[in-house]
C-alpha cells in the first residue's frame, strides 16, 4: 500500500477582490461519507476544472469527481490579474521574448489551444464579455529601457510573423488617462477574464454531470490493490485514477520536493469609483489592461461594470517557504501599491484600496511544467510557471488526454521536457531567489 499524508493545506491570504466582486450561481457542496468514481481530480482551478472538462468530452459516461480544498475561485485561481496570454511570457525573467523562433512558435500553438478550449467552455457554459473578454492586451512602458524591451518583444514577434501595434505616449494617455506611460506594445490575441467568476461559472457548468465538492480538503492520499483513495475530513473518495491539479502544492502531497519556486505575488483594487466624466479624465477608458513592458512591473487593470469603476494593480513578488503571510508583510505589500497606484493615477489618490491580496505562483529554475504520471494511476498537471490561467489549463486538458491514452501531437509536443530542475538547499535557496527578485525590481524601476 502507498499511503501518503499530505503535509499542508492552501491558505488565502487577503480576500481577493475578485472573488468578493464576484457572484455565485450554485450553492456549496462538500464532501460527506465515501464515495466511489472513475475519476478523482484534486483542486478546482484551471487545471483541475479544464481536466474534467477535457474528461467529459473524452469520456461521457464515467464518474468524475472532483475535490477543492476551498471554495470555488476562492483559492489561487481566483486572485491572479486574469489574463489568458497567447504570446511568450516567462516571469522568472525581465523579457517576454523566447529562445528561438521556432520554441515562440511552439508556446503560441501551445497556449492558443488552451485559449480556444477556454473559449468554447465560456460560450457554452453562458459566460459574459465582462467575464470572458477577447480584447487583447497592451504591453505598457514606463522608462526608456521599457521601451526598448517592448522593441526587442516586437522583433520577435515580427520574426514569428505576428501581429502586433506600438502605441505612443499620446495614445497611452487616451486609453488610460494617464501621462505616466511612454509607451505600449498591443497583442490581439489574448483574454481579459474575471478570473472568479471564470472559475465559478466553469464550475457551475460541469456541476449538471461532474460532481464538485468544496471545503473538502485531501489529508491523505494512499493507493491499495490498484485503488487510489483520497481521505477528506468527512469522507473520502476512491478512484482507480487521479489527476492532481494544485499547482505548487504538489510537493506537499510529496512530489517534486526540493524543485519547486513558491513566490508570492501581491495584489490590491480599488473601492468603487463613479464611471462618469471625472472618472474618464482621471483613469481614461471604461476598460483596459496594462502588463509591464518589464516583466517584473506592475500589472494594471481598470474594470468598469453597472457605472462603477475599480482599478485593480498587481506588483512585488517574495520567495517564501511558508503558505501563511504576516498582517505586516500584507499592509507593507499595499503600501507599495498605493505608491505606484498614486504615481499612475494621482486623481484617485482619495480612492482607498478596499481588498488586498496575495496569490501563490510556480516556477520552476528551468521554466518546465510538473507534469505527467507520478505514480501508477496518479498524474501530475502542476507549476503553471506564472501563467497559470493558460498554462493551467494546458496541462489539465495534456493530463486528461494522457490519463485516458488519447493521441494528439499537442500531448506529444507537451510531453518532450525534461523534470524540474533541484532547487539549491535552503537557506540557499530563499537567499539566492529573493535576491534575484529584489534586483530585477530595482532594474524595473518606474516600471514597477
Amino acid at each position: 500500500m502507498i499511503s501518503k499524508p499530505v503535509r499542508r493545506l492552501p491558505v488565502e491570504n487577503g480576500i481577493s477582490g475578485w472573488e468578493a466582486i464576484s457572484q455565485r450561481s450554485f450553492p456549496v457542496r462538500s464532501l460527506e461519507g465515501n464515495v466511489t468514481a472513475d475519476w478523482l481530480i484534486i483542486g478546482a482551478g484551471f487545471a483541475g476544472l479544464s481536466a474534467a472538462r477535457r474528461l467529459r468530452q473524452l469520456r461521457p459516461v464515467d464518474k468524475i469527481v472532483v475535490l477543492e480544498a476551498s471554495e470555488v475561485g476562492k483559492g489561487t485561481s481566483g486572485r491572479n490579474s486574469g489574463f489568458m496570454i497567447d504570446v511568450p511570457h516567462n516571469l522568472s525573467s525581465s523579457e517576454y521574448s523566447s529562445g528561438s523562433t521556432d520554441a515562440t512558435r511552439l508556446e503560441m500553438a501551445q497556449n492558443r489551444s488552451a485559449i480556444a478550449f477556454a473559449k468554447e467552455a465560456a460560450a457554452e457554459y453562458g459566460m459574459s464579455r465582462e467575464t470572458f473578454d477577447p480584447a487583447g492586451k497592451i504591453n505598457a512602458a514606463a522608462t526608456g529601457r521599457g521601451i526598448k524591451l517592448n522593441r526587442s518583444f516586437g522583433e520577435s514577434l515580427k520574426g514569428a510573423g505576428e501581429k502586433h501595434s506600438f502605441l505612443d505616449a499620446a495614445e497611452m494617455r487616451e486609453i488610460t488617462g494617464s501621462d505616466y506611460y511612454l509607451g505600449g506594445l498591443y497583442t490581439p490575441g489574448a483574454v481579459l477574464i474575471q478570473p472568479a467568476d471564470y472559475i465559478r461559472d466553469f464550475a457551475a457548468g460541469l456541476s449538471s454531470n461532474v460532481d464538485i465538492f468544496e471545503r473538502s480538503p485531501v489529508t491523505a492520499l494512499k493507493r491499495d490493490h490498484g485503488i487510489w483513495v483520497a481521505v477528506s475530513p468527512r469522507g473520502s473518495v476512491s478512484a482507480p485514477k487521479v489527476i492532481v491539479g494544485v499547482n505548487g502544492h504538489i510537493d506537499d502531497f510529496g512530489y517534486f520536493r526540493g524543485r519547486l519556486m513558491h513566490i508570492f505575488a501581491y495584489a490590491s483594487i480599488t473601492a468603487p469609483f463613479a464611471a462618469d466624466d471625472v472618472g474618464h479624465r482621471v483613469s481614461g477608458q471604461s476598460r483596459w489592461a496594462l502588463l509591464p513592458a518589464d516583466a517584473m512591473g506592475a500589472t494594471v487593470r481598470k474594470i468598469t461594470s453597472r457605472g462603477q469603476s475599480r482599478i485593480a494593480i498587481r506588483t512585488k513578488y517574495t520567495y517564501d517557504t511558508t503558505v501563511a503571510l504576516t498582517k505586516r508583510r500584507m499592509a507593507k505589500m499595499a503600501e507599495a501599491h498605493r505608491t505606484s497606484l498614486d504615481a499612475r493615477f494621482p486623481g484617485l489618490k482619495g480612492i482607498p484600496f478596499e481588498h488586498s491580496w496575495a496569490g501563490r505562483i510556480c516556477l520552476s529554475l528551468n521554466h518546465v511544467p510538473a507534469f505527467g504520471e507520478i505514480e501508477e494511476g496518479l498524474y501530475s498537471a502542476c507549476c503553471e510557471n506564472g501563467l497559470g490561467t493558460v498554462k493551467s489549463t494546458l496541462a489539465g486538458m495534456m493530463a486528461a488526454e494522457l490519463a485516458t491514452g488519447a493521441h494528439s501531437r499537442h500531448l506529444e509536443e507537451y510531453m518532450d521536457h525534461p523534470a524540474p530542475s533541484r532547487l539549491p538547499p535552503e537557506p540557499f535557496a530563499w537567499l539566492g531567489i529573493n535576491s534575484v527578485i529584489r534586483l530585477q525590481e530595482l532594474r524595473a524601476g518606474r516600471e514597477g
